[in-house]
């Protein structure tokens, strides 16, 4: 019995002593980030602000829906899957990884509700392999892109402390990659900054990334190709909700500034070693038929399409920013409704130039 309690304790030592070496070492190490989703619309926005830092850059990215035109030349890409657990383990070990941006994941709402299995095994399975991963590893922080999908259909703003309600399966997909990432934080021990987009839209002041990818059915996505067109045809899915003009209603936050919400979260966790879960959006609702217009306002030719739901899509949903106001003290610098429709027309611009958009 003795010497079974003296076993017990030497392996507590040996535990506490491992991580204190751990700790010792990740407190030295220069940064290496590990962006999952790095191709992608959003992560390559990310990057684009990454680069510009001392840290070293890691892009991982299958690209099914990333391109080999937003990856950033000064960062290292490798094209991997987060379903290959053998193979992240390796990434994140070779290149001493200390923070993970993970964006990698599928994210079409009305996908979900078809193909269960993939968003399960994308979503889900895939963030369950990246943790997994960190077990015994440098790794201490954890930026993690969640939805406020999870939310369900709210009638006026919502803030953090709302109990999720998943109404759609993406949405629910993205609630348990969250539980997951909190679940196994303390044993692995890492710190988590949990962001909760809002409708992300508009792309860099740069000129040079956007959204190419177009089957994640985005409005102002949709809407900025339309615009090219003599005679734009914009196709609204339902006019009978619960909402001041029977559309859905969505707060939409600029790519660019969600980018560097990114950074300023690493930061903040990083210092103050303490998780977060944060909504990303401005707090200014608009419904789809606003943004329908404004597009009717400069071309008269436009013809707006009433067609039936879709499947996953919620009435109403839009930011309380007290939390984020708080925290971050981030002020916005593309948090007007033009600025992100004029960045997405520009974008369009661009992207009609290039000759292949080879993945």
């Amino acid at each position: 019995m003795e010497s079974q309690l003296l076993l017990i304790g030497t392996k507590n030592i040996i535990n506490k002593i491992f991580n204190y070496i751990i700790l010792i070492t990740r407190m030295n190490k220069k940064q290496n980030i590990l962006v999952t989703g790095g191709a992608g619309y959003i992560g390559a926005h990310i990057v684009e602000l990454l680069v510009k830092t001392k840290a070293n850059i890691i892009i991982l990215d299958n690209l099914v829906t990333g391109h080999k035109k937003l990856l950033n030349k000064k960062a290292k890409f490798i094209k991997e899957d987060i379903k290959n657990k053998t193979s992240l383990i390796k990434i994140i070990n070779d290149y001493e990884i200390n923070s993970i941006i993970h964006l990698a994941g599928s994210l079409n709402v009305s996908e979900a509700e078809k193909n269960k299995k993939k968003y399960y095994q994308n979503n889900v399975e895939g963030t369950l392999n990246l943790i997994n991963s960190c077990r015994n590893s440098l790794v201490k922080n954890i930026i993690f892109s969640s939805s406020c999908s999870i939310y369900g259909s709210v009638k006026g703003s919502v803030n953090e402390k709302k109990k999720p309600n998943p109404q759609g399966y993406y949405a629910l997909t993205k609630y348990k990659a969250e539980e997951i990432i909190k679940k196994f934080s303390k044993e692995y021990n890492y710190k988590y900054g949990i962001l909760r987009y809002f409708n992300v839209a508009g792309a860099s002041p740069s000129g040079k990334i956007g959204e190419i990818e177009t089957s994640h059915g985005h409005l102002i996505k949709n809407i900025a190709i339309q615009s090219l067109k003599k005679k734009p045809i914009i196709s609204i899915y339902g006019n009978d909700y619960k909402t001041k003009d029977g559309t859905c209603v969505r707060d939409y936050i600029h790519v660019s500034d969600l980018a560097n919400i990114h950074i300023k979260t690493l930061k903040y966790i990083n210092k103050n070693s303490k998780s977060l879960i944060l909504n990303c959006g401005y707090g200014k609702p608009y419904s789809v038929l606003d943004i329908a217009n404004i597009l009717k306002r400069k071309n008269n030719n436009t013809q707006i399409n009433y067609k039936n739901r879709r499947p996953g899509d919620i009435a109403e949903v839009y930011s309380d920013t007290k939390k984020f106001d708080k925290i971050l003290k981030l002020k916005p610098k593309y948090d007007q409704l033009e600025c992100i429709l004029d960045s997405a027309y520009k974008w369009e611009k661009v992207i009609k130039k290039f000759k292949t958009l080879k993945r």
